[in-house]
Order: structure tokens, then sequence, then C-alpha cells
């Protein structure tokens, strides 16, 4: 499965600041490996954050790395690529309302 086509059909990558790279690890130990892991596996859940739109569109991405660890992801997009922001542990609601989706992948007529 690709890049996330079924949302951003243009995506072609990852572009790192190794500012938030490095917050990521330190505060919240995600490593960028496992952040663009989130966007290979399915399911995904996206939605555009409040907010900052007119400076920059924002989005908070729900998913899942290869080895389980489900994170919350926030990106931008900018031209063809994902600039991932802040990567962390899902909270609490956040995990709830993954279970839901993936419970609706392994049964449609949830």
């Amino acid at each position: 499965m690709g890049l996330i086509p079924e949302f951003f059909a243009h995506i072609t990558g990852f572009e790192w600041d190794d500012g938030n790279s490095d917050k990521n690890w330190l505060r919240h130990r995600v490593n960028r490996a496992e952040a663009e892991q989130v966007f290979l596996n399915r399911p995904l859940l996206l939605a555009l954050s409040p907010g900052r739109t007119q400076v920059e569109a924002r989005y908070f991405a729900l998913g899942h790395t290869d080895l389980n660890r489900h994170l919350t992801i926030v990106f931008a997009v900018r031209g063809a690529l994902v600039r991932v922001i802040s990567a962390r542990p899902m909270s609490r609601r956040e995990r709830r309302s993954y279970g839901q989706a993936q419970a609706a992948q392994a049964d449609p007529k949830l």
C-alpha cells in the first residue's frame, strides 16, 4: 500500500526538520521510521486541525506502526512532501476512536 494516495494523491515522501524529529524522540520516544509507518498502515484516520488554516493547513493522523504502536501524528503538506510536526502516543480518547475504525475495517457492517 502506498503513502496515503487515497487522501493526498500527489505525496511522494517526507520532509523532516531536525528540531521536530529530536523533540519527538526526546518527549515521546517516537523515531522518524515509526512516524512514517503510520502513513503506510491501515486504518489511517485523518482530520484537518482547527485553526492555523490561514498560515498552513495542519492535519492529525491516527494510525499504528509495524509493531502496532498507536500514534498520533500532526503534520502539514508542503508541495509533494509530508512534514511531520509532532508524533506521540495516542491519548485514551484517540485510542477509542481508532479502535472503532479498526473494528469497522474488520467488519464493514459496523
